[in-house]
Formats: C-alpha cells, structure tokens, sequence
C-alpha cells in the first residue's frame, strides 16, 4: 500500500507484525528471486536485488530464507517460479485511483483475484493507462528517525546527488528521488553513516484525493482485500488524509 499519510504509512508498518507476517515474508521472497533472476545473484553488481535483501532484512526474513531465494533466482538452485509482472488500474471508493502490481506464475488466476477483490469492496477495473498516468515512477527510501539524523543532514547529504523530498512520517522520513537517481542516494546515505529501512522503486500519485474517516475505512478495506492475494505485490492509491482523521482512526486500532 502507498497514500500520502503518516497514518497509512504506520498502519502499514504494522501489518509486518500482525497475523499477515507470513504472507508480507513469502511477497519480499518472491521480490528477491526475481531480483536475482533478472540482475544475476550478485548483491554488489545488483542494487535491485541488494535492496530488496535489505527490506527484507530489515523486516526480520530469515537468512535462510534470504540466501535460498537468491539461489532459486540466480539458477544456483532449482525450484525457481517463471514469474511475470502485471500491473491492473481501478477506482477504489470516493474515486480513489488505484495501481495494482502483481508478480504471478499464474495470470488467470491473478486477474481473477484482483477483479474479485475490487468488485467485492467497491472498487472497478478500469482500462490500461486510464489510472497510471496519475502516478509517476519514483525512487522512495526510508530513513528511520535517530540522533543527529534530522531532516537538514538528510537533506545535505542527499540534495546533490537526486533527492526531490523529503518528506516527515512521523517515526521516519521519506526521500523521494527520479527512479534512475535512487542507488546514488542511498549510497550517499551509507557513506555518511545513516541507516535506512527500505529503498524502492514505488509509483508516487501526482493528484490526491481527500478522504474522511469513512472513505479510509473502505479504502483500506478495499487495499487488504487485494493484499490478501499472494500475486499481488504492491498497491499504490491516490488517497490522502487530514491530520484529524489520521487521529480518528488511530485512536480505533
């Protein structure tokens, strides 16, 4: 999931934690054998595969784990899945644009997942390129909060070499960069000493769509919904709330 929103990004942070702690491991698995496939099994030559080791460990996967994926991607291991990325576009309720990113060894299946989960929580397809021209490509790193790690020393040390951003989530910032300028920002951040969560390549929304309590709540019953299926990787909406209605719903959890 990825809205503008403090809120929506701790909400997230939490699904890593609650009962889903297994399906969110076997998606950054999936991640790290198409990294490796795709860039070879080198972390040093791959920054794909290198952060997608990252997020991973940083989310408590098991080396093991880790390490058999990278095997599996690279041929080193048999077992590998012959994966395909498929994006689908909808709205979500209150016209919610939303990009749905599957990485699948089965697209009937896919497909079928996703149609069923927008129809069933008051989303629809909508047509390739009617949705995506509302996002663009970016690269988004997180930074969690520490001492002397403030938004200044972010900013001094990412500015020249891609940072657009940066934007306070709260517990971590987030730096928004081109697609292509994101391995150079994160490796300024690493030579300087920072630590960072994670850094992906996301789709960031150019227009956003204010919801109140009511269209979150079925905004992201509606995102749940297609998370819940193992093909879908990722999903980015255009929804953004007020900071009375983060409060609203935080006070519900």
């Amino acid at each position: 999931m990825s809205g503008h929103s403090k809120w929506a990004t701790t909400k997230h942070k939490k699904a890593v934690i609650d009962a889903k702690r297994g399906k969110l491991f076997a998606k950054m698995i999936k991640n790290i054998e198409v990294a490796a496939r795709t860039g070879g099994g080198d972390p040093a030559g791959n920054p794909t595969l290198y952060d997608a080791i990252q997020k991973a460990k940083k989310s408590s996967v098991p080396i093991d784990n880790i390490n058999r994926a990278v095997k599996r991607g690279s041929g080193a291991e048999a077992g590998g899945a012959d994966y395909a990325t498929i994006m689908y576009e909808g709205y979500g309720p209150n016209g919610v644009a939303v990009l749905i990113e599957c990485l699948t060894d089965n697209r009937n299946r896919a497909a079928s997942d996703v149609r069923v989960a927008m129809t069933r929580n008051g989303g629809s397809m909508a047509d390739p390129g009617s949705v995506s021209y509302m996002f663009s490509r970016k690269g988004v790193i997180v930074v969690p909060k520490a001492d002397k790690v403030d938004e200044d020393t972010i900013m001094e040390v990412t500015l020249e070499v891609g940072a657009e951003e940066v934007n306070d989530l709260g517990d971590s910032f987030e730096i928004q960069t081109e697609a292509s300028d994101m391995v150079a920002v994160r490796t300024a951040l690493q030579e300087a000493g920072i630590d960072y969560d994670s850094a992906e390549a996301n789709f960031v929304p150019s227009v956003q769509v204010e919801l109140d309590a009511d269209g979150a709540r079925k905004i992201f019953k509606l995102i749940d919904a297609l998370e819940d299926s193992d093909d879908v990787q990722n999903v980015f909406a255009n929804f953004d709330l007020s900071p009375e209605v983060e409060a609203e719903l935080d006070a519900e959890d």
